[in-house]
């Protein structure tokens, strides 16, 4: 595992986003997957520790994991494709799985998609086949959870900046992030959460540079 890179690491509680209780504080080492149950009123913290790395993510209901994230679900109920505080992330069939409690970037994606060596290949090259890539972390981490490649479905990308012009046309950018900034996860029911901390280095959603994250749950006192 990667160390962070930033000379002070604060400890758990503070850097929280949403107070309480420390019930988890993992390192995710870049180009890595990492997979948690974050249970019902529990808060994840995820903290971009150098700033400028897109982390992919997928939500599954923890005793049901057909009941899934849909980007499209969420999409239509919020009127919006951006994903800040308040955006309630929802499965196909409108259930709420988690919100978004706080953020301190103010933009986050959901419809630019994992990358894949396929996609990589398709992109970037014959040369980058063999790079590794979310989708491979995705059915890695998701193997440990009986999940497979037909369990898959669209994503949420934190700290990645994907802007879409008038035309329709999405770009994939320098991120709004930086070093330490974090965005907070409340967990409407017990919900899987599975992660690919990008390695995508053919285009600016990482700096070029995959980096370390940190996750953080935290139980508010009331719940204890």
């Amino acid at each position: 595992m990667n160390t962070p890179t930033l000379t002070f690491q604060p400890d758990a509680a503070t850097a929280a986003l949403v107070p309480g209780h420390v019930v988890l504080d993992e390192y995710v080492e870049a180009r890595g997957p990492w997979s948690a149950v974050v249970e019902a009123g529990d808060v994840l913290t995820i903290v971009d520790l150098d700033g400028n790395q897109a982390v992919d993510c997928l939500l599954y209901a923890a005793g049901d994991t057909a009941t899934r994230y849909s980007a499209a679900a969420t999409i239509a109920a919020q009127r919006s494709i951006v994903l800040t505080t308040g955006s309630v992330l929802r499965a196909d069939s409108g259930e709420a799985l988690m919100t978004v409690a706080a953020d301190e970037v103010g933009v986050h994606d959901t419809i630019g998609g994992a990358c894949s060596q396929e996609s990589n290949t398709l992109r970037y090259g014959q040369h980058t086949h063999e790079q590794h890539a979310c989708v491979e972390n995705f059915l890695i981490e998701g193997s440990k959870w009986g999940l497979g490649k037909r369990d898959l479905v669209s994503n949420i990308n934190w700290f990645m900046n994907v802007p879409v012009d008038p035309d329709g046309a999405l770009g994939i950018v320098d991120g709004l992030s930086a070093p330490g900034k974090r965005v907070a996860l409340r967990a409407e029911a017990d919900t899987l959460v599975l992660v690919s901390n990008c390695p995508q280095i053919n285009n600016p959603c990482n700096g070029f540079n995959p980096t370390p994250v940190r996750m953080i749950v935290t139980r508010p006192e009331a719940s204890r």
